[in-house]
């Protein structure tokens, strides 16, 4: 479980392919603080640390997630959200993010707005996957609030800092984008589907 808080970038080191799998070889300032097993929030997807060298740490992705998400077209160099599963005593300083994404988004405009921005994001829109006006989005793992939400696309505003810890600052028109929408709301959508299908 994740707060969409993230905590730093980590830089793709070297990527391997097993099989349908994927291996991510990455660095980051906190390599010497993780250990095998341990759940990290990649992009927004939840992935385990197998492997460990002094300055790089191995997780693996298999071929759902890469399916589902933008890890497929990370390249040598990219740069990756960051950030470890949340604690039971942490403050929620975001929203409930599970590292589950659920499908991708292309970015269709990037707005300056006095030292703001302003991401425009288009998705293929299903039965379950919504967003709400001021309600909470992941988007590579990053928790955010939906502006000008419509059926198949929505903004988020990005205020320098968060543009400058995040990969964001690497978004323009055309990045693809990982999208976990808010679990209450997949559960809301759901609920009433039934109960209006009876």
């Amino acid at each position: 479980m994740f707060s969409g808080i993230t905590e730093q970038t980590g830089t793709v080191k070297k990527i391997k392919k097993d099989g349908e799998n994927v291996h991510f070889i990455l660095s980051c300032d906190f390599v010497k603080e993780l250990k095998i097993d341990q759940s990290l929030s990649h992009n927004g997807v939840c992935l385990t640390v197998v492997d460990l060298t002094e300055n790089t740490y191995t997780v693996t992705a298999v071929k759902e997630t890469l399916i589902k998400s933008n890890l497929g077209l990370l390249k040598v160099g990219d740069e990756v959200n960051l950030e470890r599963s949340m604690k039971p005593d942490s403050l929620l300083d975001g929203h409930i993010v599970q590292g589950h994404v659920d499908q991708t988004a292309v970015c269709t405009k990037v707005e300056e707005a006095d030292g703001s921005w302003y991401y425009t994001f288009e998705y293929e829109p299903t039965n379950e996957n919504v967003t709400v006006e001021k309600g909470s989005v992941s988007v590579n793992g990053v928790s955010l609030t939906v502006v000008n939400s419509k059926n198949n696309s929505f903004q988020v505003a990005i205020i320098p800092f968060t543009h400058e810890i995040t990969n964001f600052h690497n978004i323009k028109k055309g990045t693809v984008v990982n999208i976990e929408f808010d679990i209450i709301g997949k559960y809301i959508t759901k609920i009433v589907k039934q109960y209006m299908g009876k």
